[in-house]
């Protein structure tokens, strides 16, 4: 990693608020002109962030986390996530910070412990004296197909 302390902070309380289905945080965290690309949802770029507070309200009324993959189990006592930032590299460049790096997010099942990754950058810009993520680009952390399949 390379090491910003005041970047790798603002990185985590991000991460956290979006973990913790946390709108206020998020919000605080994120600028209102967020572009972003997640290849699971749609191939296409997602603008704001109506999008994800509906997910995050969802989430959070039915107990689970942003990321994670499944159905929470029945049994909330045994729910616990955590995530992880693998590889984590920072770039700064002066008001402007890309991080990139494999988001692990591990979720307890009644099965065991499943693991969702995705490989992510965020780019985040000090506005108006407060940083804000205004990027996302996420990709599969499995080898996808150079050529889409016909179909």
């Amino acid at each position: 990693m390379t090491h910003d302390p005041e970047i790798h902070s603002f990185l985590l309380r991000h991460m956290e608020s979006i973990l913790a289905n946390d709108l206020d945080g998020y919000h605080a965290t994120t600028s209102e002109e967020l572009t972003l690309y997640e290849w699971w949802v749609t191939p296409h770029r997602l603008d704001g962030i109506p999008f994800h507070d509906y997910m995050m309200l969802e989430n959070a009324r039915r107990g689970a986390v942003f990321g994670a993959e499944g159905e929470p189990p029945a049994d909330r006592d045994i729910m616990r996530t955590r995530f992880d930032l693998a590889n984590l590299h920072i770039q700064r460049y002066s008001d402007t910070a890309i991080a990139s790096y494999t988001l692990l997010i591990s979720t307890t099942s009644p099965s065991g412990v499943q693991v969702a990754a995705h490989n992510e950058s965020r780019v985040m810009v000090k506005l108006e004296g407060d940083w804000k993520v205004v990027h996302v680009h996420k990709s599969p952390a499995w080898p996808a197909p150079h050529i889409q399949p016909a179909g």
